[in-house]
């Protein structure tokens, strides 16, 4: 293992105001704009294990000086940005299409 390996921990503060902390997996910049692939962390190792293991994509926003993390709205913006990182993350990750968890049961 890389011990100088230091994640980018991003911390996003919903609307309620609950503080939620990533790690930023990747970043992307296409024609529609910028994007952040990210990963929770959690403090109980337990977290992890009930995790569904999906990434967080967000996309990069600016207003008046500062940076914000904004949900994708557009759902094909959002299919077109996680298809460019699962591309970018297969190394690392194993992806598995929406119903394929389902394809092993019988019918």
């Amino acid at each position: 293992m890389d011990e100088n390996y230091n994640p980018d921990i991003v911390s996003v503060v919903d609307e309620d105001g609950k503080e939620h902390v990533f790690e930023e997996l990747d970043r992307i910049e296409t024609e529609d704009g910028r994007y952040v692939a990210l990963s929770p962390l959690y403090d109980d190792p337990q977290e992890y294990i009930d995790d569904s293991g999906e990434l967080i994509i967000l996309k990069v926003t600016e207003e008046d000086g500062e940076t914000y993390l904004a949900p994708i709205e557009d759902e094909n913006e959002f299919d077109y940005v996680g298809e460019l990182f699962e591309k970018r993350l297969s190394d690392l990750y194993e992806f598995e299409d929406e119903g394929e968890e389902d394809s092993d049961e019988e019918e």
